[in-house]
């Protein structure tokens, strides 16, 4: 039910908002959720084509099932930490981990959230390393690429804007290109363009001298950047670069996995073999703070040594309540075969999304199962930029003004509109959506033609 009027219209004094500019207008509030829709405190009802943050997997779904199972286990054993001694529902989600994860893959390690899984990651490798003699520490990453904003994990992001403000960085970080190139590999075959990329990753470890590096990170589908995929050769050009030169590969799956692009983990669509996953999101589908860092038997054995230890840990990760929700949102998944779902509708998704490339404002459209990029056009030669045009809170805005919740962002200065529906969403949401989309990008369209052909008389 909607709140008082006056309760509405307070302005949000006390709650500072993540990635916010607080002392701009006052936020909306969002008070229930159903299927795939949000529903705001004014009693307004905007479908959420981002899964919030690419996290309500299962939708605004199943929250009773979801509360009872965190009663019973409330009422059992409300908290016990895995620090030596461990509980039943950690064990649990840990088997259920392992049975999911790709082969080889059968360690658990729990934590809160993504951003902490990347951390753990670097640090496992870092103790692996020295496990095994060497002195091992800086990570290679890849250009746009997120990480979560822990200090640790900020340290391997490519997003420089997300980094000034806390340089020096923690972690020493090696950037190379992202698979953007394979958009439009120009002259080069597909192939060829492949192993350039190949090619700059050897450069660069030889460069930093290999002894030195610990781990390579990169998402199977990498989110910022626009949804950017790559063939299988690329991905297994990276695992061979890896175990030539003794670095971990390190599959950063905090957004891929569970679902989202039809797969358990994406990392099995896309031929990625991964000696650690990191993951959160969308394994409790967000109705639980959990997350997990998944280790092959490789990096799980120095560990077996008498007195060694990985020295890490922290007192939520595997909290029993949360490893129940966790569990539960698994076996609903499972029972109504949500990734046979999405198997299903993602090529209607794909369908409806591409049918957008008629517009003279979208320059292309990929992505994989429910995660999607809109890739907008540059601005004509001498008009101002994109963002001026079709700046992402103007965008955003005049979607929401139509219904659809989604983000607009401009990585590399390339304009994105991400698309990634709950997993529950249906041939009717891919409607809503797409036709809100061309209805927005249709008036973009016709500004940028008015702007070309205003350009043009003055030539």
């Amino acid at each position: 039910m909607p709140t008082d009027p006056q309760t509405r219209d307070a302005p949000v004094q006390n709650l500072w908002r993540h990635f916010a500019d607080m002392g701009g207008e006052t936020p909306q509030v969002f008070v229930e959720g159903r299927g795939s829709y949000l529903i705001d405190d004014a009693g307004n009802r905007y479908l959420d084509a981002l899964s919030n943050l690419y996290c309500v997997n299962l939708g605004y779904s199943h929250g009773a099932e979801m509360g009872r199972a965190a009663f019973a286990q409330y009422c059992q054993l409300g908290y016990h930490s895995s620090w030596g001694s461990t509980h039943p529902r950690a064990i649990e989600l840990a088997d259920r981990l392992a049975a999911l994860a790709p082969a080889g893959l059968n360690h658990v390690f729990f934590v809160p959230s993504g951003g902490e899984s990347v951390e753990a990651a670097w640090k496992l490798a870092r103790a692996f390393a020295l496990a095994n003699g060497e002195d091992r520490w800086k990570v290679i990453s890849r250009q746009s690429a997120y990480h979560g904003t822990t200090l640790g994990a900020l340290s391997l992001n490519g997003l420089d804007h997300l980094r000034e403000q806390f340089t020096p960085m923690l972690v020493p970080s090696i950037r190379i290109s992202n698979t953007r190139r394979l958009l439009d590999p120009g002259a080069d075959s597909v192939e060829d363009a492949v192993q350039a990329l190949l090619d700059e990753l050897q450069e660069q470890i030889l460069i930093n001298d290999p002894s030195t590096i610990a781990a390579l990170i990169v998402e199977p589908v990498q989110n910022h950047g626009g949804m950017l995929t790559a063939p299988p050769s690329y991905f297994a050009g990276l695992r061979r670069l890896c175990d030539t030169y003794g670095l971990l590969l390190i599959a950063d799956e905090t957004i891929t996995a569970f679902g989202r692009c039809g797969e358990w983990f994406a990392s099995a669509r896309f031929g990625l073999d991964p000696d650690i996953i990191v993951t959160a999101k969308g394994l409790s589908s967000a109705h639980a703070v959990m997350g997990a860092v998944i280790a092959s038997d490789r990096v799980f054995t120095p560990f077996l040594d008498p007195g060694a230890s990985f020295l890490h840990g922290n007192t939520f990760g595997g909290h029993p309540v949360m490893a129940a929700v966790a569990l539960k949102n698994l076996e609903i998944m499972e029972r109504i075969d949500l990734l046979g779902q999405v198997a299903a509708r993602q090529t209607a998704l794909e369908e409806r999304l591409r049918s957008l490339l008629d517009l003279e404002v979208v320059h292309d459209v990929r992505g994989a199962g429910y995660l999607w990029a809109v890739e907008l056009a540059s601005a004509p030669s001498g008009a101002p930029n994109g963002r001026h045009i079709w700046g992402p809170f103007e965008l955003e805005r005049k979607l929401r003004e139509l219904g659809v919740l989604t983000r607009v962002a401009f990585d590399d200065d390339i304009a994105i509109i991400n698309v990634a529906p709950p997993l529950v969403a249906e041939q009717t949401e891919f409607d809503i959506i797409v036709d809100a989309l061309r209805s927005v990008l249709s008036d973009v369209s016709a500004e940028v033609l008015q702007r070309r052909a205003h350009l043009s008389s003055r030539a």
